[in-house]
């Protein structure tokens, strides 16, 4: 039900505003602008993302399948069982979501996104097999979709990498911005769908799990706050990569000792990936289309613009009111956001304040509404009930820290 009042709505705002522009402001060209971005993003949703997803969905959902026959997920998932038993309490402890989950989880906060997100789709499919309503979303599910949607990311390399090509002096210097506004958006959703579902943090397991990521978070970035920028660009990329091909060389090792017949195994498993894939794409479409109508309308501008007006008002200093394009796009499309990262970086400088805080936005969340179109469309699911809301406000939370954490660190 949400999703349907904000998808009809994104095209209602973009044809008001456009109309508007036609009659007040003679602009002949605004509705074949949105007529022509309808057509762009029907087809950046099939041929940019939906196509090159299936390649990497259909190699891992197959190594997963693999892990799964071979014992490996099991393993994974009795490893972090007693945790995830308080935050999922109506996913066994030792079921394969369990394990898919995590391994969703390790992949972003590596900064592995193409790797993600196949895990990522079959964790949400093991919890479609618990979910005794098909069409809604069960509180397992809108749990790990609101942490999914928070971006825990340890090594914003991507960030890096761009802030480095536009010239920036040290790319690397809102790593630790980037890291803490994360954290705070992580820990902030998983605060809100706990009390929505009445699930008790207060014991020994969720507050030592917790402590534990913390300060092992706090240990990384005191050794890698050391480190000179190549030397920490270098660390991500070779930790990340050795990671991930560990993963497969244990998934493919286990299944070979366990005698299972591994290629076969494989094929049986990748053929989801394209199942999958073409499952997703009229949501993708959809959702893609209603945010561009939306974007290329002038809407997300005027918003902008009376935000600036209003924070004016109040006295505040409105330096980050520049930003505001990349922190509102976010969640809607990531591919906008980044896009609107790199303009504000070429018009303000990557290493102005400015250019600094945009960077701390595209990496203090992720895309809230794409992912649920990506996660539930994948299963069929048609009430998110409280995802959507949820997913916003720690969005919005994230938004408050990283203004905060730009002000502290660049201002």
């Amino acid at each position: 039900m949400v999703l349907n009042y904000l998808w009809i709505g994104f095209f209602v705002v973009a044809f008001v505003v456009a109309l508007a522009k036609l009659i007040f402001l003679g602009d002949t060209e605004i509705f074949k602008i949105i007529v022509e971005g309808i057509f762009d993003s029907s087809k950046v949703a099939v041929m940019d993302i939906a196509l090159p997803l299936t390649g990497v969905m259909t190699f891992f959902l197959g190594l997963l399948n693999v892990g799964e026959k071979g014992g490996a997920i099991n393993v994974l998932a009795r490893a972090i069982g007693p945790f995830f038993n308080k935050l999922f309490p109506e996913v066994p402890a030792n079921h394969p979501a369990n394990g898919q989950m995590i391994m969703n989880f390790s992949a972003n906060m590596l900064g592995l996104d193409n790797a993600a997100t196949p895990f990522g789709l079959k964790a949400m499919q093991s919890l479609q097999e618990l979910n005794p309503n098909k069409e809604v979303a069960s509180n397992a599910q809108i749990m790990f979709l609101v942490l999914h949607t928070s971006g825990l990311t340890i090594i914003p390399l991507n960030i890096m990498a761009q802030r480095a090509i536009l010239g920036a002096q040290d790319p690397s210097d809102i790593f630790i911005p980037c890291l803490v506004g994360t954290y705070v958006t992580t820990v902030v959703s998983l605060l809100l769908v706990a009390i929505y579902q009445r699930i008790n943090l207060w014991n020994r397991t969720v507050v030592l799990g917790l402590g534990g990521v913390t300060a092992f978070l706090g240990l990384v970035l005191w050794y890698l706050s050391s480190l000179p920028k190549e030397e920490l660009e270098q660390f991500s990329k070779v930790t990340g990569n050795l990671i991930l091909m560990t993963i497969i060389l244990t998934f493919l090792l286990m299944a070979w000792r366990k005698g299972v017949d591994i290629f076969p195994t494989f094929i049986e498993g990748a053929k989801g990936g394209i199942e999958t894939s073409l499952k997703v794409i009229p949501y993708l479409v959809g959702m893609l289309v209603a945010i561009g109508a939306f974007r290329n309308s002038g809407a997300m501008n005027y918003i902008v613009d009376g935000l600036k007006w209003v924070i004016g008002l109040t006295g505040v200093n409105t330096d980050f009111t520049d930003a505001l394009p990349v922190a509102l796009m976010k969640p809607f499309s990531s591919a906008g956001a980044r896009a609107l990262m790199i303009e504000s970086m070429k018009q303000f400088g990557p290493d102005s304040f400015v250019g600094r805080l945009v960077c701390i936005f595209q990496g203090s969340a992720d895309t809230t509404l794409y992912i649920v179109a990506l996660y539930f469309g994948s299963v069929g699911i048609k009430k998110t009930r409280y995802a959507i809301g949820a997913g916003l406000i720690a969005d919005f939370v994230g938004v408050i820290a990283g203004i905060l954490l730009g002000y502290f660190f660049f201002h």
